[in-house]
């Protein structure tokens, strides 16, 4: 017995072909969008993967601007640099942060050089300098708040006079951005974009991130003292507007999976491009899978990195930044 319905309504006849599907998408995911988080450290042709995340490496400046190029080539605009500083030059106060002739500016060099069209973004906190692997200067327990933002301001400089495009910093200390910016233009940098990590959670997503860079608190301040708490939505609106009051260019929500709800509700108060950052957790929970035959971890990368766009973020961070643009052609 055959039913025939009437309806004036079949969502289904769009999803019917190839074609139709592509032709009723509302979200697409470009290699414009994305942005591939790098770890740099010293030496020539080095190059050490992270076992925690399965097809990254740290890479020495020479196989950095490689990389640079063959991102290039796949349309992808920028690279976030991420430093392996060795502990021979981390201290309490993180100074090497502000070093002229450190691996960071060294690196910015060399990336721009080669590939001036490439976005360099550099991150400024001093985790990966301190000998506490906290963000911020400690004291007595406590992270010092704005003696640890004139740091910042020293850290940004620094990169800035190295040629980095955008400054991005990830420490969340209270008036952070509008000091920067005045540093930036008092000192001729009103070019050099400012992004906030803006609403940036103390998450436990960030493991295999702190395995790359040996910057795992090593004591010191709770970082739940200076990162948002998970549980809190609204204080991210109150984050992202303080931030957007200092001058910020683009404003950060990190992670970016567990906390799409907080990248909508970002997307829809501000007013400049919004990022969010498919963290190392998320990433290497999804390789780890993958490599398990539980899940196809080509689809399921894709998936989660359209889902972070239709959340509402104008740029995604992602480790997978290669892989998907070398796949999306």
């Amino acid at each position: 017995m055959t039913t025939r319905l009437t309806l004036t309504h079949r969502p289904r006849r769009m999803r019917r072909t190839a074609a139709l599907r592509a032709m009723a998408a509302e979200t697409h995911l470009t290699p414009g969008d994305l942005v591939q988080p790098v770890f740099v450290i010293e030496g020539k042709g080095q190059k050490e993967p992270i076992a925690s995340m399965p097809g990254q490496a740290r890479l020495s400046v020479d196989l950095l601007v490689e990389q640079a190029r063959h991102l290039h080539r796949l349309g992808v605009p920028g690279m976030a640099l991420f430093p392996k500083v060795d502990d021979s030059l981390k201290d309490h106060t993180g100074t090497e942060s502000q070093n002229d002739d450190g691996l960071v500016s060294r690196a910015v060099k060399s990336l721009k050089a080669a590939v001036p069209e490439m976005m360099v973004i550099c991150d400024v906190a001093l985790d990966p300098y301190t000998s506490t692997g906290q963000d911020g200067i400690v004291e007595d327990g406590e992270i010092l708040n704005d003696e640890t933002v004139a740091a910042l301001i020293e850290q940004a400089l620094c990169e800035a006079r190295a040629g980095a495009d955008m400054v991005a910093p990830s420490d969340m200390m209270d008036g952070r951005i509008g000091a920067i910016r005045e540093a930036l233009d008092d000192n001729g940098f009103e070019k050099c974009a400012i992004m906030s990590y803006a609403a940036k959670y103390a998450s436990s997503f960030y493991g295999p991130f702190r395995d790359a860079l040996d910057s795992a608190p090593r004591g010191g301040a709770d970082k739940k003292t200076y990162q948002m708490d998970p549980r809190n939505r609204t204080e991210a609106i109150r984050e992202v507007e303080l931030d957007l009051d200092q001058g910020a260019d683009m404003v950060m929500v990190k992670p970016a999976l567990p906390y799409l709800d907080v990248v909508r509700l970002v997307r829809d108060i501000s007013t400049v491009p919004v990022s969010a950052y498919h963290v190392s957790g998320e990433y290497a929970m999804l390789k780890a899978a993958g490599a398990n035959g539980w899940l196809d971890e080509d689809k399921c990368m894709m998936e989660a990195l359209i889902s972070i766009k239709r959340a509402g973020a104008d740029v995604i961070f992602t480790y997978a930044t290669q892989e998907i643009a070398e796949k999306l052609g």
